[in-house]
Protein backbone atom coordinates (compact mmCIF):
# COMPACT_ATOMS: atom_id res chain seq x y z
CA UNK A 1 0.00 0.00 0.00
CA UNK A 2 1.77 3.28 -1.05
CA UNK A 3 2.70 5.87 1.36
CA UNK A 4 1.35 9.41 1.78
CA UNK A 5 4.05 10.84 0.40
CA UNK A 6 3.96 7.99 -2.97
CA UNK A 7 0.05 9.66 -2.90
CA UNK A 8 1.24 12.95 -2.53
CA UNK A 9 3.71 12.16 -5.72
CA UNK A 10 0.80 10.76 -7.54
CA UNK A 11 -1.20 13.28 -7.45
CA UNK A 12 1.44 15.60 -8.18
CA UNK A 13 1.74 14.56 -11.26
CA UNK A 14 -1.84 14.28 -12.57
CA UNK A 15 -2.24 16.56 -15.68
CA UNK A 16 -2.89 16.47 -18.76
CA UNK A 17 -3.03 19.01 -21.89
CA UNK A 18 -5.67 21.18 -23.42
CA UNK A 19 -5.82 21.76 -26.95
CA UNK A 20 -9.14 20.93 -27.82
CA UNK A 21 -10.54 24.65 -29.30
CA UNK A 22 -9.84 28.68 -28.75
CA UNK A 23 -12.18 31.13 -27.22
CA UNK A 24 -11.50 34.50 -29.11
CA UNK A 25 -13.20 38.08 -28.26
CA UNK A 26 -14.42 38.12 -32.08
CA UNK A 27 -16.22 34.90 -31.42
CA UNK A 28 -18.09 35.19 -28.15
CA UNK A 29 -21.85 36.81 -28.37
CA UNK A 30 -22.52 39.94 -26.81
CA UNK A 31 -24.88 38.86 -24.65
CA UNK A 32 -23.50 36.00 -22.02
CA UNK A 33 -27.32 34.47 -21.38
CA UNK A 34 -26.87 33.39 -25.33
CA UNK A 35 -23.04 32.31 -25.50
CA UNK A 36 -23.86 30.17 -22.31
CA UNK A 37 -26.88 28.79 -23.97
CA UNK A 38 -24.63 28.02 -27.14
CA UNK A 39 -22.47 26.20 -24.89
CA UNK A 40 -24.85 24.36 -23.11
CA UNK A 41 -26.29 23.08 -26.39
CA UNK A 42 -22.80 21.75 -27.46
CA UNK A 43 -22.63 19.57 -24.12
CA UNK A 44 -25.98 18.34 -24.46
CA UNK A 45 -25.48 17.14 -28.36
CA UNK A 46 -22.02 15.92 -27.05
CA UNK A 47 -23.90 13.81 -24.47
CA UNK A 48 -22.14 14.30 -21.91
CA UNK A 49 -23.44 12.78 -18.45
CA UNK A 50 -25.34 15.36 -16.45
CA UNK A 51 -24.48 18.55 -18.50
CA UNK A 52 -26.90 20.79 -16.39
CA UNK A 53 -24.77 19.72 -13.00
CA UNK A 54 -23.20 22.28 -11.45
CA UNK A 55 -21.86 23.48 -7.91
CA UNK A 56 -23.53 25.97 -6.05
CA UNK A 57 -21.70 28.10 -3.42
CA UNK A 58 -23.53 29.86 -0.91
CA UNK A 59 -22.34 31.47 2.55
CA UNK A 60 -23.52 32.25 6.07
CA UNK A 61 -24.15 35.58 6.88
CA UNK A 62 -20.80 35.74 8.23
CA UNK A 63 -19.41 34.68 4.80
CA UNK A 64 -18.68 30.67 6.11
CA UNK A 65 -18.76 29.08 2.17
CA UNK A 66 -20.08 25.78 1.44
CA UNK A 67 -20.46 24.29 -1.87
CA UNK A 68 -22.65 21.76 -3.61
CA UNK A 69 -23.79 19.90 -6.88
CA UNK A 70 -27.47 21.19 -8.01
CA UNK A 71 -28.98 20.24 -11.41
CA UNK A 72 -29.73 23.29 -13.64
CA UNK A 73 -33.31 23.48 -14.15
CA UNK A 74 -33.99 26.79 -16.44
CA UNK A 75 -32.29 29.70 -17.92
CA UNK A 76 -33.83 32.55 -20.11
CA UNK A 77 -32.46 36.15 -19.68
CA UNK A 78 -33.74 36.76 -16.05
CA UNK A 79 -30.97 34.44 -14.94
CA UNK A 80 -29.93 30.58 -13.89
CA UNK A 81 -33.59 28.68 -11.95
CA UNK A 82 -32.60 26.04 -9.47
CA UNK A 83 -34.54 23.90 -6.82
CA UNK A 84 -34.11 22.94 -3.17
CA UNK A 85 -35.38 22.41 0.21
CA UNK A 86 -35.52 26.23 1.43
CA UNK A 87 -34.93 24.82 5.29
CA UNK A 88 -32.07 22.82 3.71
CA UNK A 89 -28.38 24.42 4.54
CA UNK A 90 -28.27 25.86 1.11
CA UNK A 91 -31.77 27.28 1.46
CA UNK A 92 -31.24 28.90 4.91
CA UNK A 93 -28.14 30.32 3.04
CA UNK A 94 -29.44 31.85 0.33
CA UNK A 95 -31.99 33.05 2.39
CA UNK A 96 -29.25 34.67 4.75
CA UNK A 97 -27.08 35.69 2.09
CA UNK A 98 -28.33 36.29 -1.59
CA UNK A 99 -25.00 36.00 -3.35
CA UNK A 100 -24.13 33.06 -4.84
CA UNK A 101 -21.77 31.43 -7.16
CA UNK A 102 -22.04 28.64 -9.80
CA UNK A 103 -19.77 26.25 -11.86
CA UNK A 104 -20.04 24.24 -14.96
CA UNK A 105 -16.80 21.90 -15.88
CA UNK A 106 -17.47 20.62 -19.08
CA UNK A 107 -14.68 18.24 -18.84
CA UNK A 108 -14.26 16.22 -22.59
CA UNK A 109 -15.21 19.86 -23.87
CA UNK A 110 -12.54 21.25 -21.75
CA UNK A 111 -14.51 24.36 -20.99
CA UNK A 112 -16.14 25.93 -17.48
CA UNK A 113 -18.59 28.45 -16.97
CA UNK A 114 -18.50 30.71 -13.54
CA UNK A 115 -21.36 32.77 -12.52
CA UNK A 116 -21.59 34.57 -10.01
CA UNK A 117 -25.05 37.44 -8.89
CA UNK A 118 -27.79 37.71 -6.32
CA UNK A 119 -30.24 35.02 -5.74
CA UNK A 120 -34.26 35.30 -5.34
CA UNK A 121 -37.32 32.62 -4.58
CA UNK A 122 -38.89 31.88 -7.61
CA UNK A 123 -42.50 32.73 -7.45
CA UNK A 124 -45.12 29.83 -5.39
CA UNK A 125 -46.56 29.58 -9.45
CA UNK A 126 -43.27 28.70 -10.95
CA UNK A 127 -42.07 26.10 -8.34
CA UNK A 128 -45.47 24.58 -8.30
CA UNK A 129 -44.91 24.20 -11.84
CA UNK A 130 -42.17 22.72 -11.88
CA UNK A 131 -42.75 20.35 -8.84
CA UNK A 132 -45.40 18.61 -10.99
CA UNK A 133 -43.56 18.15 -13.69
CA UNK A 134 -41.09 16.01 -11.66
CA UNK A 135 -41.12 12.06 -11.10
CA UNK A 136 -44.25 11.17 -8.17
CA UNK A 137 -41.57 9.31 -6.37
CA UNK A 138 -39.36 12.86 -6.47
CA UNK A 139 -42.48 14.56 -4.93
CA UNK A 140 -42.94 12.15 -2.21
CA UNK A 141 -38.98 12.66 -1.06
CA UNK A 142 -39.43 15.98 -0.97
CA UNK A 143 -42.02 15.99 1.42
CA UNK A 144 -40.00 12.79 3.47
CA UNK A 145 -36.97 14.20 3.90
CA UNK A 146 -35.94 16.98 6.23
CA UNK A 147 -33.30 18.07 3.84
CA UNK A 148 -29.76 18.71 5.48
CA UNK A 149 -31.34 17.57 9.37
CA UNK A 150 -29.76 14.54 11.54
CA UNK A 151 -31.69 11.23 11.01
CA UNK A 152 -31.18 8.77 12.99
CA UNK A 153 -30.48 5.84 10.13
CA UNK A 154 -31.06 5.15 6.71
CA UNK A 155 -34.33 2.96 8.09
CA UNK A 156 -35.88 6.03 9.81
CA UNK A 157 -35.53 7.80 6.59
CA UNK A 158 -37.20 4.98 4.53
CA UNK A 159 -40.03 4.62 7.62
CA UNK A 160 -40.46 8.23 6.61
CA UNK A 161 -41.32 7.75 3.40
CA UNK A 162 -43.77 5.39 3.56
CA UNK A 163 -45.44 7.05 5.80
CA UNK A 164 -45.52 10.50 3.34
CA UNK A 165 -46.54 7.67 0.31
CA UNK A 166 -49.36 6.31 2.53
CA UNK A 167 -50.56 9.79 3.10
CA UNK A 168 -50.83 10.89 -0.62
CA UNK A 169 -51.79 7.09 -1.63
CA UNK A 170 -54.06 7.86 -4.92
CA UNK A 171 -54.08 11.88 -4.51
CA UNK A 172 -51.62 14.50 -5.89
CA UNK A 173 -49.18 15.92 -4.31
CA UNK A 174 -49.18 19.06 -3.30
CA UNK A 175 -45.90 21.79 -3.53
CA UNK A 176 -44.69 21.40 -0.20
CA UNK A 177 -44.68 24.67 1.62
CA UNK A 178 -40.75 24.62 2.54
CA UNK A 179 -40.05 23.74 -1.41
CA UNK A 180 -39.13 25.52 -4.42
CA UNK A 181 -36.97 27.37 -6.34
CA UNK A 182 -34.27 30.22 -6.58
CA UNK A 183 -33.49 32.43 -9.39
CA UNK A 184 -29.76 33.35 -9.78
CA UNK A 185 -29.41 36.47 -11.51
CA UNK A 186 -26.12 37.22 -13.08
CA UNK A 187 -23.78 40.21 -12.77
CA UNK A 188 -20.37 38.57 -13.50
CA UNK A 189 -19.91 35.45 -16.20
CA UNK A 190 -16.64 33.76 -17.16
CA UNK A 191 -16.26 31.04 -20.14
CA UNK A 192 -12.88 29.49 -19.77
CA UNK A 193 -11.62 27.38 -22.66
CA UNK A 194 -8.66 25.25 -22.59
CA UNK A 195 -5.63 25.38 -24.11
CA UNK A 196 -2.02 24.43 -24.77
CA UNK A 197 0.92 25.12 -22.17
CA UNK A 198 -1.95 26.17 -19.73
CA UNK A 199 -2.33 29.47 -21.68
CA UNK A 200 -6.09 29.42 -21.33
CA UNK A 201 -8.90 31.58 -22.75
CA UNK A 202 -11.02 33.09 -20.28
CA UNK A 203 -13.55 35.84 -21.32
CA UNK A 204 -15.65 37.21 -18.85
CA UNK A 205 -18.81 39.52 -18.97
CA UNK A 206 -19.61 41.90 -16.19
CA UNK A 207 -22.49 43.83 -15.88
CA UNK A 208 -22.69 47.27 -16.31
CA UNK A 209 -26.14 49.03 -15.68
CA UNK A 210 -27.76 47.59 -18.26
CA UNK A 211 -25.36 47.00 -20.50
CA UNK A 212 -22.16 43.89 -20.73
CA UNK A 213 -18.67 44.65 -20.39
CA UNK A 214 -16.75 41.96 -22.05
CA UNK A 215 -12.89 41.48 -21.38
CA UNK A 216 -10.07 38.95 -21.45
CA UNK A 217 -8.38 37.41 -18.24
CA UNK A 218 -4.66 36.11 -17.56
CA UNK A 219 -5.27 32.21 -17.12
Amino acid sequence: MPDSSDKQERIEQIRRDFAREELLESVVRDDPIKQFAEWFEQALSSDLLDANAMSLSTATEEGIPSSRIVLLKGIDKQGFRFYTNYESRKGRELQENPHAALCFYWAPLERQVRIEGRVEKLSQEESEVYFHQRPRLSQLGAWASKQSAEVASRSELEKQFRAVKERFEDKEIPLPDFWGGFRLKPQRIEFWQGRTGRLHDRICYEKKGDDWNIFRLSP
